[in-house]
């Protein structure tokens, strides 16, 4: 049984959102855009009777890397899933624009406004600004003030009265880090899974140690955490408002997750794209780990620490594995082409960071000498 080719994917995802637009504005003008490169999700620019949008679309509930490798069968058999899926409660698509309501709603977050949901298919306004991303890359001296800006801004959201009773029923669970982790790493399938990436070696060791590595229990887990917060899932509006949110995957889970995913993403677009100012950027986001741990309880501090290192170091294997293993003909951002490119230091980091796991208990070390392997990652 042949995995389906992206471009029949794509084509019939494309198919849905027109279908799904029609039905939200019948009669309308409607005109499809540009495809958005994405290893997750189907998304697409469209314009309703002049009216810029994206529609994003999930294909069978799993990713389009996962899809286009046989995840869920032949093209026929994709097209019989997806039909079903399009149609079926608690759709991925239908939990997040119940969660974009919650976050303008309880949260009262700043998000991407919600223009309709039909028929598996999510329709949201584009907001004009640049990312957090962006804004790192041309103001690296702004890096610790801009990563704490989002943080207390998201956390605060989240822990308003009504947030959790809003979350509890439409939880996304498979975006976060410990759960992806779990589910691409687990038995004989993740060792296969691994070797696809030509890396398999390396990161079937890193796999180990992480699996190894002792959790700290916290009371900081269980809180309500936005699940997805990477860089470009901010953007600040022209109009220097507040920040305002897209793609969340709001669930209980430990404080630190959306910071280790800030973390993370932002550490990868260093080493990736090695900027000119690679140094302030990483002496910024070490001053705003320092700082952010230095509010924690004295006690608490160095799990929480621990805790960031290993969710950091899980979501870096999880996106390095998942860009490993995309089709060729799967169009990818240049973000991620850019870490497919230095994959080979991007595994380096991953085993020399992962090598002290048994060495060390204290979190404070444990980040250090991971900010000094990111530093020689971006070097070389």
């Amino acid at each position: 049984m042949m995995p389906p080719a992206a471009a029949d994917v794509l084509a019939m995802a494309g198919e849905q959102v027109l279908t799904a637009a029609r039905s939200v504005w019948p009669g309308a003008e409607v005109l499809p855009g540009p495809v958005t490169p994405s290893v997750t999700s189907y998304v697409q620019r469209l314009t309703v009777d002049g009216r810029d949008l994206y529609a994003k679309v999930s294909v069978c509930g799993v990713s389009l890397v996962s899809l286009l490798r046989g995840a869920c069968g032949d093209l026929a058999t994709v097209r019989a899933r997806q039909a079903a899926y399009l149609v079926s409660p608690g759709s991925l698509m239908e939990r997040e624009a119940a969660q974009l309501r919650a976050l303008a709603g309880p949260a009262g977050l700043c998000t991407v406004p919600l223009a309709g949901y039909a028929r598996g298919v999510l329709f949201t306004e584009p907001v004009a600004g640049p990312t957090l991303a962006d804004l790192i890359e041309a103001e690296p001296g702004r890096t610790r003030e801009l990563l704490g800006l989002v943080v207390r801004d998201v956390a605060e959201g989240l822990a308003r009265e009504g947030v959790a009773e809003a979350v509890e029923s439409v939880p996304i669970r498979e975006r976060g880090i410990s759960g992806t982790f779990a589910r691409k790493f687990n038995g004989l399938s993740g060792g296969f899974y691994l070797r696809q990436t030509g890396h398999g070696e390396v990161l079937d060791t890193v796999v180990s140690r992480l699996r190894r590595a002792r959790r700290v229990p916290s009371t900081l887990a269980g809180r309500v955490v936005f699940g997805d917060l990477k860089p470009e899932h901010a953007t600040f509006p022209v109009d220097g408002g507040r920040p305002v949110y897209l793609d969340p995957g709001l669930m209980r889970g430990h404080e630190v997750a959306d910071t280790a995913k800030l973390v993370s993403r932002v550490v990868l677009g260093t080493v990736a794209g090695r900027p000119a100012a690679a140094v302030v950027v990483l002496s910024g986001l070490d001053s705003f780990v320092r700082a952010s741990a230095r509010r924690m309880p004295a006690d608490e501090r160095t799990g929480w620490l621990r805790e960031l290192v290993s969710l950091v170091l899980m979501d870096t294997l999880n996106i390095l594995t998942t860009y490993l293993t995309a089709p060729a003909d799967l169009p990818l951002s240049v973000y991620a082409a850019g870490v497919r490119d230095r994959a080979c230091h991007v595994a380096d980091l991953l085993d020399h960071a992962t090598a002290p796991l048994a060495a060390t208990e204290d979190g404070a070390t444990w980040w250090r000498l991971y900010l000094t392997r990111v530093r020689e990652a971006v070097a070389a």
